[in-house]
């Protein structure tokens, strides 16, 4: 068994930890490194107890605690070399860099992760299936589409992190937003909409138990939203599952979510 804990998820800021008896990480750390250090504290954990930080891409909502992180604190950062680069030419040149082959399997206490590619405008972002003692956990965030690549990736997987980032209609007719930044946003190198990851959800072979939506826009999305497109496309799954389905929040840690 082991512990999936969203501390944060949506457009400003990204961080999920994962936890056994073996090791403690965190997918992403895109929050400040005061709040990502509360919200360890919030659920038992400090940031020196960290076995490591597993990033999906470099995109400041993924890495803005990074900096402070690695100055205090000798955690090690395993990324893809490119982007490793990409953040060490934004300035992260000091740290404990662990760079794995995307599509390779690496290990951490005793959970087994393989990151696999996704398209997202980023360097060389990627997702993780993450494996212990049987159970599988996927991580699908920031990606404009989902890839044959991806499906694979995920078959069998009992829990997932998946984006539900914008309800199409909201997104259009959001007055705030340039038609610039919409296009990008609705590319095949965006970000899901809920109909988009619905979709994803009823087509995976996968017998999940539970589902975690993430990265909602605040503007363009609602949980309301969120929720209602995930639970009608799994109607239709492929899979026939029922699982129990969170919302993944900005503003705290979400429920401690037991994989079996």
């Amino acid at each position: 068994m082991f512990e999936v804990i969203t501390l944060a998820s949506g457009s400003e800021g990204n961080s999920t930890l994962v936890r056994n008896h073996t090791a403690s990480f965190l997918i992403d750390a895109g929050l400040s490194a005061k709040q990502l250090t509360a919200r360890l504290l919030a659920v038992g954990l400090c940031p020196e107890q960290l076995s490591g930080i597993l990033l999906t891409h470099e995109h400041g909502d993924h890495t803005s605690a990074l900096k402070v992180i690695l100055t205090r604190h000798q955690v090690p950062i395993f990324c893809n070399f490119l982007t490793g680069r990409a953040l060490q030419d934004f300035g992260l040149v000091h740290g404990d860099w662990r760079f794995f082959h995307t599509g390779s399997e690496f290990w951490i206490g005793s959970f087994a992760i393989r990151a696999f590619s996704v398209p997202h405008d980023a360097v060389d972002p990627v997702g993780f299936r993450i494996s212990c003692d049987g159970s599988c956990f996927g991580v699908l965030t920031d990606l404009g589409y989902a890839t044959r690549l991806v499906f694979e990736a995920l078959r069998g997987v009992r829990a997932m992190l998946i984006e539900t980032n914008h309800d199409e209609a909201l997104l259009q007719n959001d007055f705030r937003r340039p038609w610039s930044v919409k296009q990008r946003i609705l590319s095949r190198h965006g970000h899901l909409s809920n109909t988009a990851a619905a979709r994803i959800l009823a087509e995976l072979d996968a017998p999940l138990e539970h589902i975690i939506l993430g990265h909602l826009s605040r503007d363009c999305n609602s949980p309301n939203l969120a929720l209602d497109c995930a639970t009608k496309g799994l109607a239709n799954s492929r899979s026939g599952a029922q699982p129990s389905i969170q919302c993944a929040c900005q503003d705290a840690p979400g429920a401690i979510l037991r994989i079996t």
